[in-house]
């Protein structure tokens, strides 16, 4: 692998990993155990591993597909996410947060941060990424970002989630418009 892929990869991956830094912020500023950050953290990291290994299947055999015309969907899929989270990010709306001290609440919310991993996912299996590489990428960072939001939002203030979810938009943004190019 490239070094230039590798970099692309390790950034998606942080990128990916801002929705639960974000989260992990509001989380964290209602209080949390030590305890309970790491179970987060680790189910989100392993969702973080196998949401995007299910969107990397999904996206060779939609490469095998339609060929060339999936590389201009797989950018297209890229500028529709990055948009999407900065659309949220700056729409400022406050969500209720789940219960993460339940097994359910820590499910739905690793879920609710892994789904765009999926997407991307998708689009990096129509251009064959290298699938151990992207998944114990985006596994590291999705786990990584959490633990940092969590103690972040543990000691601090409450704005920063947002800023964070918009500036991971922004580069998958700019990924699709390259991948598209």
């Amino acid at each position: 692998m490239a070094a230039g892929q590798l970099f692309t990869l390790l950034l998606m991956a942080a990128a990916l990993g801002m929705d639960a830094f974000s989260l992990g912020i509001g989380i964290g500023l209602r209080g949390i155990r030590l305890k309970h950050i790491l179970r987060l953290s680790l189910i989100i990291a392993l969702f973080h591993v196998l949401m995007p290994l299910a969107g990397i299947w999904m996206g060779k055999l939609v490469g095998a597909l339609l060929g060339h015309i999936a590389s201009m969907a797989a950018g297209a899929l890229l500028l529709l996410l990055g948009g999407h989270m900065i659309y949220n990010s700056l729409r400022g709306e406050q969500v209720r947060p789940v219960d993460t001290r339940t097994l359910w609440g820590t499910l739905v919310l690793a879920l609710s941060v892994s789904v765009d991993s999926f997407s991307v996912g998708i689009s990096l299996g129509v251009f064959a990424a290298d699938v151990a590489v992207t998944v114990l990428a985006f596994g590291f960072f999705g786990g990584l970002m959490s633990i940092m939001g969590l103690m972040l939002g543990r000691r601090a203030g409450r704005n920063l989630g947002e800023y964070g979810e918009a500036c991971g938009g922004a580069i998958l943004l700019l990924f699709g418009i390259l991948f598209m190019i």
